[in-house]
């Protein structure tokens, strides 16, 4: 499930989501800027510690183009180990990028042997296993085709991707099914990834069956904060009371709780002085003072 934030993030991993899709285009848009790396990678990767930090599933991260070659690809896959972040996503077109929706048979693919060497140089400067590096194929976005997706996707698995997604902006699952009629023989050693975002009437059973690993659904969080957002933002304003809102919105105590309040004030009950006194631990201040001629 896509999360763009902590509370995305924690939201999600409640209603029982085992892993997490941290969209370039949901935290693009909850900072209010394009999906067009205008956020910095720093930002990003900030951005996306602050999410992992607020849950126990992982995140995926879509890494986009990698913020430049492979020595910034590699750069990044270092900073999100280091962040605790579960895997990125890096997709098979030229820095900086465009929305898959955007113009998109417009968009240039980059070359294959260079993406597949920059997936190679992340897998190589990673440190722990667990750690994914996604290949993103673009070849059915752009209009290259079936024959491009395949020796594409080959490319990517001999230098060492964890699994291939393979995106389609098709209204049914044609391209899909295509492509999956193909992978056959290799969906065990490089499972695929799908984001069913402009086909949702195919049911989920019918990719599994075909082998498809994984499903994500990749804005809907997003899109659904931005809805109510807009009605009770316009609400508020059109009323100029919050009287007919109250009743359509999360309660404080439901923030409170998301946040884990009672974990904190359960914390201060044992590291904080109760009743105003002092704490009954007793220090050797020696020990806490420097030697002025030190």
């Amino acid at each position: 499930m896509e999360a763009h934030s902590g509370l995305s993030a924690r939201i999600a991993e409640e209603a029982g989501f085992t892993g997490l899709w941290g969209s370039g285009l949901s935290i693009s848009a909850s900072h209010g800027v394009r999906d067009a790396n205008e956020l910095s990678v720093s930002e990003v990767v900030h951005h996306v510690t602050g999410m992992q930090r607020a849950v126990d599933v992982p995140i995926l991260l879509d890494g986009d183009t990698g913020f430049g070659n492979f020595n910034n690809a590699r750069r990044l896959v270092q900073d999100l180990e280091s962040a605790g972040v579960g895997g990125v996503c890096f997709e098979d077109k030229l820095f900086p990028k465009t929305n898959s929706f955007v113009n998109s048979e417009k968009q240039v693919l980059a070359d294959k042997v260079e993406f597949g060497l920059k997936i190679q140089s992340c897998k190589e400067a990673q440190k722990f296993n667990e750690f994914m590096v996604v290949a993103r194929l673009e070849s059915f976005i752009t209009g290259n085709g079936l024959e491009d997706a395949v020796e594409r996707a080959m490319c990517y698995k001999e230098h060492g991707a964890d699994a291939i997604l393979c995106h389609s902006k098709r209204k049914d699952a044609s391209d899909i099914e295509a492509f999956m009629n193909r992978w056959q023989p290799y969906v065990k050693t490089c499972p695929i990834i799908i984001v069913p975002t402009t086909y949702p009437s195919v049911p989920a059973a019918h990719f599994e069956d075909m082998g498809v690993s994984t499903i994500i659904w990749a804005n809907h969080s997003v899109r659904a904060s931005i809805t109510a957002m807009q009605e009770t933002c316009q609400r508020i304003h059109d009323q100029q009371s919050i009287l007919e809102t109250e009743d359509k919105v999360a309660t404080v105590k439901e923030i409170f709780r998301l946040q884990r309040q009672d974990a904190l004030s359960a914390d201060e009950k044992l590291y904080l002085p109760q009743d105003g006194g002092q704490s009954t631990r007793t220090y050797d201040s020696a020990h806490y003072t420097l030697n002025p001629e030190e």
